[in-house]
């Protein structure tokens, strides 16, 4: 890469927040990967230049959040890998004008709290960089319910939104009230969640070319003491349940229709396949982790593997929830 790239960028966004040779090993949730050319970091103001700068050198271009959902190639990332995160985090809250002036709210049968016409509403705008854990920690700070299913995802509100990312029967779909984009003709736009195609661990934003600013949630008082409970239900599940002690993407393959992955991975005789430091979680057969010095090549040949096992012996296809970035 031209050295004068490095100079404009670091003139766009601060030198503290271009890297070179940045190792995405730091920036995904496998805790693998090869090097970045570049890795920038902006704040909301600078990012749509970043974009532009990027598009009018014809750089290749990727844009990340919180790396949960992703396996870097060993070889790394050509051009500039734009991360959304801290820079891009705040959270702010504004009561709905109909809650604001609503009569004076009482606790209902079962906790949430009303009002004699209709329940206190909150929405709860998050930059695209926020995670899922500090967004719900907020909302359970200010007795908001609705969004305690995302408080163990290990993701962006950006993230989270392309990917109507969803746990324990919640979506990002029964909460979102509108999105803030980025165009591709470097406009920002606002639009509502219906016009998102949201559905199981999909959005039309990507098709689109949309990068995800900021998110509006729309939530409601409730019960302090219910909210607490949940999220420490929902937390234990998690830690007895899920192999959180080791580097994952979570959940690794989509589920197929009429059939959980993990199942079909357990039922394959898969628990604890390993290929080099990559396994198949013998925890949760769903999880591919990273056990210790495992390479993209190791976690990606251990899908395919899986996925061929899978095949031939239920004749089911399990499509990846990780997406593949870099060269492999």
């Amino acid at each position: 890469m031209k050295e004068y790239i490095y100079y404009d960028l670091c003139q766009i966004v601060g030198v503290a927040h271009v890297l070179r040779d940045e190792s995405m090993s730091r920036h995904t949730t496998f805790r693998v990967g090869g090097p970045a050319q570049l890795l920038v970091t902006p704040d909301g103001e600078s990012l749509p230049e970043v974009i532009a700068y990027c598009r009018k050198k014809e750089i290749p271009c990727l844009v990340i959040g919180n790396g949960s959902n992703l396996l870097c190639g060993d070889g790394g990332v050509d051009g500039v890998v734009v991360e959304i995160g801290k820079r891009m985090s705040g959270i702010r809250m504004e009561e709905n004008a109909e809650s604001a002036t609503s009569a004076q709210p009482a606790a209902a049968a079962d906790g949430t709290v009303t009002s004699a016409n209709n329940p206190a509403a909150v929405t709860v705008t998050a930059e695209a960089g926020a995670l899922l854990s500090a967004v719900a920690a907020r909302a359970a700070a200010e007795s908001l319910t609705g969004f305690e299913f995302a408080a163990g995802i290990p993701g962006s509100v950006g993230g989270a939104v392309v990917m109507n990312a969803g746990a324990y029967g919640g979506e990002m779909v029964d909460v979102l009230s509108e999105v803030t984009v980025l165009t591709p003709e470097n406009e920002i736009r606002t639009i509502p969640a219906g016009e998102l195609g949201l559905s199981y661990r999909h959005s039309v934003i990507p098709e689109r070319g949309y990068i995800v600013l900021s998110a509006a949630l729309h939530l409601i008082q409730g019960d302090p003491a219910r909210i607490q409970a949940r999220m420490e239900e929902l937390k234990e599940k998690r830690v007895t349940k899920q192999p959180l002690e080791y580097p994952s993407a979570g959940s690794t393959f989509r589920r197929p229709e009429g059939y959980f992955a993990g199942k079909l991975i357990e039922d394959a005789g898969l628990r604890g396949f390993t290929v080099g430091g990559a396994q198949v979680s013998e925890k949760h057969c769903g999880f591919v982790i990273n056990r210790g010095g495992a390479t993209a090549a190791d976690i990606r040949s251990l899908m395919e593997q899986v996925q061929h096992s899978v095949r031939n012996q239920f004749g089911v296809t399990l499509e990846p929830e990780v997406k593949f970035v870099g060269k492999f």
